[in-house]
């Protein structure tokens, strides 16, 4: 009896899960519907992440021109313009890290060479200007260096770019005990260039079209593979019972 017991409820287990695997069939189906659904929602959807970074792109691009035209207006304007649209969008991106490539979110690192180069020239003439002045213990060494060596520039058909006036200029500075000190003014005068170093970061998702989008996508995907598992499981199961 118990073994005749065993046998049936064996049987029956087995038809169980026949009849689960029959009715896996119409699940097959429906997956198939959503495979052929989320192929073309991965080519929107990859469409939409292009369009952004392309826009996203464009804005830069309106950054480093206002910067190339020397514009701080306008750079004002078009660093809003850019934060505004990468906070607000998913903007992926590849960029460059110490030679290597790397997939981010935002912008990446830039950098607004000219604005900063305006930045270092105004304070390097406001230092030199301050040393100039009395509070110079040794006056004015930039114009003294200068009588120097512009005198031997002309004896010697010396252009003020020529490495020997460089020198003398710097042999001359260097002779007044103040010369330290004028270096490191002048060193602390100059702007960090990390004010003038952006990089904006966007948000991995987004209540947008595209963001909606993409959680369709993803639901999808994880409907799919949940199906594919269940179905694996349940005919090793058959195999083994």
């Amino acid at each position: 009896m118990d073994k005749s017991g065993g046998k049936l409820k064996l049987e029956e287990w087995r038809k169980a899960l026949k009849k689960r695997v029959r009715g896996l069939k119409h699940i097959k189906v429906k997956t198939w519907i959503l495979l052929l659904v989320l192929v073309p929602l991965l080519f929107i959807d990859a469409t939409l992440l292009r369009q952004n970074h392309i826009k996203m792109t464009e804005l830069r691009d309106a950054v480093m021109t206002a910067d190339d035209e020397n514009d701080d207006a306008k750079i004002a304007e078009t660093l809003i313009e850019l934060k505004e649209f990468v906070f607000s969008n998913i903007v992926v991106n590849v960029v460059e890290d110490n030679g290597e490539q790397r997939l981010t979110f935002g912008t990446g690192p830039f950098y607004l060479e000219h604005q900063y180069l305006r930045a270092a020239e105004a304070a390097l003439a406001a230092a030199e200007a301050a040393l100039a002045g009395d509070a110079n213990p040794n006056g004015n060494v930039y114009g003294m260096a200068g009588d120097t060596c512009k005198a031997l520039a002309l004896a010697n058909g010396w252009t003020w770019d020529n490495a020997n006036f460089i020198n003398c200029m710097m042999t001359e500075i260097n002779k007044y005990p103040s010369a330290a000190e004028i270096q490191d003014t002048i060193i602390a005068a100059l702007p960090s260039t990390e004010l003038y170093r952006h990089n904006y970061a966007s948000p991995i998702w987004t209540p947008s079209f595209v963001g909606w989008l993409i959680l369709l996508t993803l639901i999808i995907i994880v409907v799919i593979i949940i199906r594919m598992i269940i179905w694996v499981v349940l005919r090793l199961s058959l195999l083994f019972i």
